[in-house]
């Protein structure tokens, strides 16, 4: 372990001397404050800060940073709290210092829960200062690295913890040495004897293979040379995690794995680096559909190379990256490979650093709209993929995406408001359903209309975290306000019994019943209502009677329109369509569940005035239902072809469709057809027994 003097040294190469102080003196400060606590592994405790500022110096950091990172651990281990090192300090150290710190005074359910509300904390300070994350991530390595002297439980949980979110975000920010040694470390830490044999394997492997990798690179550096191009020739080595994860996702040997050769070519300049591309096609062929040029379209973590695989001597697969000299400090150490952190705030961040700031920006947007630390997490692991896929606006705009993302994800990728209203996309300017997964190169045009709003179907293939965020917080607050309607609407039905309305009740009264149920508003209580968790009846009887009298059953039965939307559903037993008489099933957190006057499933509660409320179709019903027929007929050719027909000339849309032999003679077909009402179904029917050979139509009703 390097002292405070060694790293003084190494600092006094980039940093002015007065910066250098400043750094000593947050080290002699964390030193006397972590006075007396020792590490599991028995040495003083300021090693740790010592080393995660090591780590830091490496990168080039500023002093601030440098500086958090002596006094990450004091204000959560030693008492003393930031107003003191603000004074001491300075704001932007103690902010630093603050956001770094871990979350202690508040107690979860699970360590997952408290994972998630450490990571919002950090989320939210890496907002106001990127470089909290950075402070961080050096933490992080450094107990990776001495991970050893703890018990195996808490071993493997920091490892799976490094694993899910802080080697993704490293790779995010384009830091990819960082990322490397996280996943190492934590493969080793998750499963030490699949490490240890792959390691023993590579070594094996590394050994037969050098005659093949000079001869290599000898005929790469000869090309060079031939065509006056100068450049560094190195082989690349694939990482232990790297060869795990390709073993166990792609289903290949480990053979097959280091049966690729992998090369990296750093030259001096850009131009050079097209040059050298062709110069090594002459040399080898190229595979078709390998090459990738990252130089024209950057990665979303500011990664830029070209890549391209080769035919090499003997048939070897050869896999080539060609980059600049920054560009592979870039690839390195990402956002702290140029780290110019900027004290005058009206001076923009450029690079890699804005990629940063864009990131950081859309999670915390996500952190905003997730019902829950939970949920936010999960939107986060997300949105940290490592591959993309590039696609351009109709105007010609890259969006970086994850792979496999959607129109959708696009649509909220451009803005939110996009993504609510979208109902509609065109790809390479043809329509397209908006479940299409995206490819590199397609543009992507977005039809939206105003009044549109979030399917919640899309849910099942958005991949994005900004997506699937925004589509529940739209969805919850459509369920709400559709919730507090239909709340409304079953209070009034039941208050209309004795000539009275929610706003004709004294304000006070209306109050103190919202206050007896615990809740802040009358909203509140309505939405209750609505969703099923508060009966109607029990509430106005509450509103209307200090004694809690009973209540006359209502007159009039509850108009359904068809538009009620998330809170209104229709029972699956029974299948209800308007026309038939009905009644509603009110079900906790579902809301209503018509169902038909006559399903056996709700006979036992049918006249319970708390469970069940009856119902009738409103005149302007609209939509589309679906039924279920039961067709007996005498077997045939082209039978399904027939059916359908017949369906469709009477404007009705076949959803699902099933078939069995009763005999040899007679089938019996269990369809599920789409219609507008009874009178609708009526013409289905007569069409249908139109056809030849129809011998029975049944519908089911549960």
């Amino acid at each position: 372990m390097p002292s405070i003097d060694v790293l003084a040294d190494r600092l006094s190469t980039y940093l002015d001397d007065d910066q250098v102080n400043l750094v000593r003196r947050a080290y002699f400060y964390a030193e006397q404050a972590h006075d007396g606590q020792r590490r599991r592994s028995g040495e003083a405790y300021v090693t740790h800060p010592l080393a995660v500022a090591c780590i830091l110096a490496d990168m080039h950091m500023d002093h601030q940073s440098l500086m958090a990172a002596m006094l990450h651990d004091v204000i959560e281990d030693t008492g003393i709290a930031k107003e003191a090192l603000d004074t001491q300090f300075g704001e932007s150290v103690a902010e630093l210092v603050d956001g770094v710190s871990k979350l202690t005074q508040m107690n979860f359910e699970t360590k997952a829960e408290a994972q998630a509300e450490n990571f919002q904390k950090m989320a939210m300070a890496m907002a106001r200062d990127i470089r909290v994350i950075l402070v961080k991530l050096a933490d992080r390595l450094h107990n990776m690295r001495t991970l050893e002297v703890l018990s195996g439980e808490k071993r493997r949980r920091i490892a799976k913890e490094t694993l899910e979110i802080y080697a993704p975000i490293a790779n995010r920010l384009g830091m990819h040495s960082m990322r490397i040694e996280f996943e190492d470390l934590g493969f080793k830490a998750m499963h030490p004897m699949r490490a240890e044999r792959i390691r023993t394997a590579v070594k094996r492997a590394r050994g037969n293979r050098k005659e093949i990798v000079n001869k290599i690179e000898e005929s790469i550096l000869h090309c060079l040379a031939r065509e006056g191009m100068e450049g560094e020739v190195s082989g690349r080595e694939k990482h232990l995690y790297g060869i795990y994860q390709k073993m166990r996702g792609k289903r290949r040997a480990f053979n097959e794995i280091m049966d690729v050769y992998a090369f990296r070519i750093v030259v001096d300049k850009v131009d050079t680096c097209y040059r050298v591309l062709g110069a090594v096609h002459n040399l080898y062929k190229p595979l078709p559909g390998r090459f990738k040029d990252y130089i024209a379209i950057p990665k979303a973590n500011g990664y830029q190379s070209l890549h391209t695989t080769l035919f090499g001597m003997h048939g070897v697969p050869i896999e080539i990256q060609i980059r600049t000299r920054e560009m592979e400090e870039l690839a390195n150490n990402g956002i702290a490979a140029h780290w110019l952190y900027k004290s005058n705030e009206e001076d923009q961040p450029k690079g890699s650093h804005a990629r940063a700031r864009q990131w950081v920006k859309g999670v915390l947007e996500m952190q905003q709209r997730a019902g829950n630390s939970l949920e936010f997490i999960e939107s986060v692991k997300i949105d940290l993929f490592p591959d993309e896929v590039y696609v351009f606006t109709p105007k010609g705009r890259i969006m970086e995406l994850p792979k496999g993302s959607t129109a959708v994800d696009f649509a909220y990728a451009v803005h939110t408001d996009v993504g609510n209203t979208c109902i509609a996309c065109r790809i390479n300017r043809r329509l397209a359903p908006l479940s299409q997964a995206l490819e590199s190169g397609s543009t992507v045009e977005i039809v939206s209309a105003p009044g549109a709003r979030p399917n919640p179907a899309w849910l099942n293939f958005v991949v994005t975290g900004k997506a699937r965020t925004h589509i529940r917080h739209a969805l919850k607050l459509q369920r709400r306000s559709e919730s507090i309607s239909l709340g409304e609407r079953l209070l009034n039905k039941v208050l209309a019994s004795f000539d009275s309305r929610i706003d004709k009740l004294s304000p006070e009264r209306v109050q103190a019943v919202v206050a007896e149920y615990h809740q802040e508003v009358l909203e509140d209580l309505l939405e209750d209502i609505g969703l099923g968790n508060r009966m109607a009846y029990v509430v106005a009887r509450r509103l209307l009677s200090d004694n809690g009298e009973a209540l006359p059953s209502s007159e009039g039965p509850l108009a359904i329109r068809g538009t009620e939307g998330l809170v209104l559903s229709y029972a699956k037993c029974c299948t209800p369509i308007p026309g038939d008489p009905i009644v509603g099933h009110l079900s906790a957190g579902k809301g209503m569940v018509v169902h038909l006057d006559s399903c056996k499933n709700i006979g036992e509660i049918r006249h319970n005035p708390e469970k069940c409320i009856q119902l009738s179709w409103a005149k302007d019903v609209t939509g589309e239902f679906n039924v279920e027929l039961r067709v007996e007929l005498e077997h045939q050719r082209g039978l399904i072809a027939l059916l359908a027909g017949s369906v469709n000339a009477a404007d009705g849309n076949i959803e699902k469709i099933s078939m069995d032999e009763r005999d040899g003679r007679i089938s019996v077909v269990q369809l599920v057809v789409s219609v507008h009402d009874r009178v609708h179904l009526a013409r289905v029917i007569r069409k249908l027994r139109g056809l030849i050979g129809v011998i029975r139509i049944t519908r089911a009703r549960g």
